[in-house]
C-alpha cells in the first residue's frame, strides 16, 4: 500500500514540475518579484526546461514502480498441515 501511496506522489509532483513552469504562475512567483535578477534566471527558458526534466525524470520513476508493482507475483500460502497428517508420522 505504501509503495502505491509513493508512485501516486512521484507522479503528481513529475506532472506539476512539467506543467507549471510553463504557466504565468511562473512568471508572478512573489520570489521572483521581490528579487529582479531572480526573475531573470527563474523565466529563462533553460531553467524552464531543467524544471520541466525533472518533473518527466519523477514521472519515469512512477511509472517504473507501479510496473514493478503489477509484475510483482506475491508468494503462494503453503499449504495447512492438518492435525491427523501429524499424526501419522
Amino acid at each position: 500500500m505504501m509503495r502505491l501511496v509513493f508512485v501516486l506522489f512521484f507522479l503528481e509532483v513529475g506532472f506539476v514540475l512539467i506543467v507549471i513552469p510553463w504557466l504565468a504562475f511562473w512568471d508572478r512567483n512573489y520570489f521572483a518579484q521581490l528579487l529582479p535578477p531572480l526573475h531573470a534566471v527563474i523565466t529563462n527558458n533553460f531553467v524552464r526546461g531543467a524544471v520541466s526534466g525533472l518533473g518527466v525524470i519523477n514521472v519515469a520513476v512512477g511509472v517504473r514502480e507501479l510496473v514493478a508493482i503489477l509484475t510483482t507475483r506475491t508468494p503462494e500460502r503453503p499449504a495447512s498441515i492438518n492435525p491427523s497428517q501429524l499424526a501419522k508420522d
